[in-house]
């Protein structure tokens, strides 16, 4: 998948869904600084971060990482992947739209180009000629590098590939969709093959499952003493099985439960690079001690089993 001018070589990146939120201006760029010169060289973020959060109504991660490409003067060298239509609404992803909120997105980017602009979400009313004309009008404008698609079926994204082909125009090349070790009903062996078969590159993001994959989430009592616990419950049954496994590999390695999570997605083929984000610097070198973590073939195997 390494043909992709918006991924080549990037082994993991980093999720900006914190900045502004759990980690304010400052603690995000000490984090932003520290993956620099670590050699991290993409972000991913939305439009919609974090509009989830009182007050909040979208676009601060995305003002946090322009005004930290801005003072370091570092846009260059960095990777940015931002996305649109969270809310899959009938028209997100029509023509004018895309290039409207493009172009907020470059605003508070700070930048005149977006490496990946992603579909955040399908569009159940546009038709996808038109969504793929309309990003082939970005495309072609230099105003983005690459397109890509998030949360999107198998057979939607055939569809989408079909239709940009017909019309001459680039179809998507990345696909992001939630896959991890208790999650993988969003990245199914159809989805697999269109990706396969059409060289689309995989981004997962909940590389970690929301922090589940820490192993901090054990029993009703950790659901209930978290503010995401409610969220995370729905792991609980295949994590009843994984996480004694992660504990045996942890025990065996040295290894955190967070790293081995990464180190697994990391070892697949289906993967090209997982999406992982952290709220201080302090978090950090798990995410690179993973990229380096060789899993056992047989651990992988016991991971798989038990899911």
């Amino acid at each position: 998948m390494s043909e992709h001018p918006s991924i080549a070589g990037i082994p993991l990146v980093l999720g900006g869904n914190v900045f502004g939120w759990t980690a304010d201006e400052d603690a995000s760029f000490a984090i932003l600084d520290a993956f620099f010169e670590a050699g991290g060289r993409m972000i991913d973020t939305a439009e919609c971060y974090s509009f989830w959060v009182p007050g909040h109504s979208g676009g601060e991660s995305e003002t946090v990482i322009g005004k930290w490409l801005a003072s370091r003067g570092v846009r260059s060298e960095m990777r940015i992947a931002t996305k649109t239509n969270v809310m899959a609404e009938a028209g997100g992803l029509a023509p004018q739209r895309l290039a409207h909120h493009l172009t907020l997105s470059l605003e508070r980017l700070q930048t005149d180009y977006l490496d990946l602009f992603y579909a955040h979400r399908d569009d159940p009313e546009t038709p996808q000629v038109e969504v793929a004309e309309g990003f082939e009008v970005l495309r072609a404008a230099g105003r983005i590098r690459e397109s890509g698609a998030s949360n999107f079926t198998a057979q939607r994204l055939d569809g989408a590939i079909a239709a940009a082909r017909g019309v001459g125009a680039v179809p998507y090349g990345v696909l992001q969709n939630e896959y991890n070790l208790v999650h993988r009903e969003s990245y199914d062996p159809a989805l697999q093959a269109v990706c396969r078969d059409n060289a689309v590159a995989f981004l997962p993001y909940y590389g970690l499952a929301s922090g589940f994959l820490t192993g901090k989430y054990r029993s009703p009592e950790d659901f209930n003493r978290y503010p995401r616990g409610g969220d995370l419950a729905r792991y609980a049954d295949k994590g009843a099985r994984i996480l004694p496994i992660m504990d045996q590999i942890a025990a065996r390695t040295g290894a955190d439960l967070a790293e081995i999570a990464l180190a697994w997605l990391l070892a697949r083929p289906e993967v090209t690079a997982p999406i992982a984000s952290v709220s201080s610097t302090a978090q950090l070198p798990m995410l690179l001690r993973a990229v380096s973590l060789e899993l056992d073939p047989q651990d992988v195997t016991a991971l798989d089993t038990a899911y």
